[in-house]
Parts: C-alpha cells; sequence; structure tokens
C-alpha cells in the first residue's frame, strides 16, 4: 500500500515509524516510507523460511537504517552491514543501530555500493542482500516529481535517465558477495518491476525471479537468487 507521508513534519518530529520501530530522521537522508516496509516484511519472511543461523545482510543504500533495524529486530540472531554514500546517511544509521540496541550487530559503512565492503571478506558469504536504490529518474525529477527535492536529498531519489541506473549496478556487483542460494532483493518504482525482473533474468548468476505485489496489486518488490 503506498501512502503518502508528510517529510516536513516528520523532520520536525525528528523521528518516524517504520514497521513498529520508531527511528530517528534528519535531513540529509530519506525519511523512511511506508511502502518499504513491503521490502522488509519479504526480507523478513524470506529469513524465517530459511531457518539459517545467524544469517548475514547486506543493506545497500540503507538510507536512516531503516530495513537494517527492521532485519535485526526481527531476526534476532543476523548480522547485517549497511552501506551508504552519505556522511547524513552513515551517522543517522548508526544512531539508529543504537538506539535499538542492534549496534554489535549492525556495522554501518560508508562508500559507493560494493565499494564500503572492500576488505572485510565477505564475498561469497551473504545469505541476503536487500536495496532500495534511488530509482526516480532524471527528467522525472525536474518535472512531476520536482517536490521530491523540496526537503529531502537529491541522492536519494536521481537514478539516471530510466531510474534504474542503482538497480544496475547492484544486479552487476551482487553476485560477488552473495553465496549460492543467497537472495538479492529490491524496492521498484512503480511500473519498475518488469525492467528489473528482466535485467536479473537476462544475468546468468540468477534465477526463480520474482515479484512481489503491494496492497493495490502493482510490484513493488523484485527478488532473485543467487544460482548454485
Amino acid at each position: 500500500m503506498s501512502e503518502t507521508i508528510n517529510v516536513a513534519e516528520a523532520y520536525e518530529r525528528g523521528r518516524t515509524q517504520f514497521m513498529g520501530i520508531e527511528l530517528q530522521v534528519a535531513p540529509g537522508a530519506l525519511v523512511p516510507r511506508p511502502e518499504t516496509e513491503l521490502l522488509g516484511r519479504t526480507a523478513v519472511e524470506a529469513l524465517r523460511r530459511a531457518h539459517l543461523p545467524s544469517p548475514r545482510i547486506v543493506d545497500m543504500c540503507c538510507g536512516a537504517g531503516n530495513l537494517a533495524c527492521a532485519i535485526a529486530l526481527n531476526i534476532p540472531d543476523a548480522r547485517v552491514w549497511a552501506s551508504d554514500l552519505t556522511d547524513g546517511c552513515v551517522e543517522l544509521a548508526r544512531r539508529n543501530a543504537a538506539s535499538q540496541g542492534a549496534e554489535t550487530r549492525i556495522t554501518v559503512l560508508q562508500g559507493d555500493l560494493f565499494e564500503a565492503l572492500a576488505g572485510l571478506q565477505l564475498e561469497q558469504t551473504i545469505d541476503m542482500i536487500v536495496c532500495n536504490p534511488p530509482y526516480i529518474s532524471e527528467s522525472r525529477l525536474k518535472g512531476d516529481r520536482a517536490s521530491l527535492l523540496m526537503n529531502e536529498p537529491r541522492e536519494a531519489f536521481a537514478a539516471g535517465p530510466y531510474g534504474l541506473s542503482i538497480h544496475m549496478r547492484v544486479t552487476k556487483d551482487a553476485p560477488r558477495y552473495l553465496r549460492p542460494g543467497g537472495l538479492l532483493l529490491f524496492e521498484v518504482g512503480r511500473d519498475q518491476d518488469r525492467q528489473v525482473a528482466t535485467l536479473l533474468e537476462r544475468n546468468d548468476a540468477y534465477e526463480n525471479v520474482s515479484v512481489v505485489l503491494d496492497y493495490a496489486g502493482a510490484g513493488r518488490v523484485v527478488m532473485a537468487y543467487a544460482k548454485g
């Protein structure tokens, strides 16, 4: 279910709710959206079905750390590495992990996508990568979605000419980190599900690509397994 959120009001309060968790918000990081809870719930359900001992998760483009916190609190033995590019996101995600008492299980790193994980020897060990990337095209940010930039950082939305530049990069690089059978999950914008599913289907590193629908019947999460 796509719901509107009053960004200015959330910044003024300094907090918001996400999957039943109260999180801090601050200018410089995207305010977590209710629709992203579909990605969080899908990830938690998949981890519960897998019954993995101490699952290892990467939250790529972590923003405020909402997905990292929600997964860590719902999967008590999970170990999460969260990554984002900007100082504002990294600082806020670390604060949120600490406020939830999860700072020993959530490591927040700064860098350009998977560059943040370099040197940690995580290759082929990750059970799940969740990613809520920027997915608004440059033309829409200049047009009908220009209002998004009034309060929140451009980096949270801009994703190249088609809104898929980050999906493409993560799809390409994720197999280096996922173990065989590991799961990659994306949030996608409205009407992007087929494009992102095709992107994964055309990459020989993945199999069992599927789309998860929201309450309105729109495909908002796309997921695929690393071939084993």
